[in-house]
């Protein structure tokens, strides 16, 4: 029997895309604004230089194994103690500021300190711009009557907390808020599962994993026997990772776990 839900709260609850998509035409047009850039191209390019330059720094593989994606680099500032988020902290303002600079320089212009300048509007932006999926209230409303909940979010520490402080009134829902990079792993590393599952008291059989993303939330949950739910809201194509049940809205969570009682 399903005594508990987990949830995963990047594009699961909390509508990161959505923000970091926001923060970048914010950002972008200040761009538009002083050199007359078609401001979608240099989104573009700022995304493509921030993907290539994060991936050729040496704590790349640490932030593929906890889950800190490119876009999070440019706006955290990873106030964390482990040796790796200190190095994530040090490259950090560099990083931004190349990203920018480099996303100019693709579309012609030459400009570091305005390359600057926008790296450092654009955490700002993304600060002011926190989104929740519609529903993500009113389906937590309705579960916790019956269902103990809990966080289980890939990350730094400090960043993850700072969504959580924007959208402060998440919070109280949760009895437990698993962080990866607390942890020292992230999704699918079955290890960060059990030890969700150990903070609960629970079985694997008593909980069940809802999340937006097959490699990390269902995969992670596969691996050590818990039924997953895949809430797929853009239809992507399903790879060879099979959740238990896929969904396009959390509403449809109701009837899925009355089913299961």
């Amino acid at each position: 029997m399903i005594k508990a839900v987990f949830f995963d709260l990047d594009d699961t609850l909390l509508w990161d895309q959505k923000s970091i998509k926001e923060a970048f035409v914010a950002t972008c047009k200040l761009a538009e604004e002083r050199y007359g850039v078609d401001s979608s191209h240099l989104e573009d390019a700022v995304r493509e230089a921030a993907r290539e330059l994060y991936s050729s720094y040496e704590t790349f593989s640490f932030t593929q194994m906890i889950g800190i994606n490119p876009f999070e680099g440019l706006w955290g500032n990873f106030l964390d103690d482990h040796e790796e988020f200190q190095k994530l902290k040090n490259i950090a303002p560099v990083y931004r500021k190349d990203a920018w600079t480099n996303g100019l320089k693709k579309l012609g212009i030459t400009d570091p300190e305005f390359g600057l300048e926008l790296a450092e509007a654009f955490p700002q932006n993304r600060m002011k711009l926190p989104f929740l999926y519609e529903e993500t209230f009113k389906v937590l409303d309705a579960l916790k009557r019956d269902y103990r909940l809990l966080l289980l979010t890939n990350g730094s520490p400090d960043l993850q907390q700072t969504k959580l402080e924007i959208t402060a009134e998440l919070v109280p829902y949760f009895e437990q808020i698993v962080i990866s990079g607390d942890y020292g792993r992230g999704k699918p590393d079955p290890g960060i599962f059990d030890h969700a599952l150990s903070l609960m008291g629970l079985d694997k059989e008593e909980a069940i994993m809802v999340g937006d993303n097959l490699m990390t939330d269902i995969l992670g949950a596969n691996r050590v026997g818990m039924k997953s739910v895949w809430i797929n809201r853009h239809q992507k194509e399903r790879n060879e990772v099979m959740p238990t049940y896929e969904i396009k809205h959390l509403e449809e969570l109701f009837p899925l776990l009355e089913k299961l009682k």
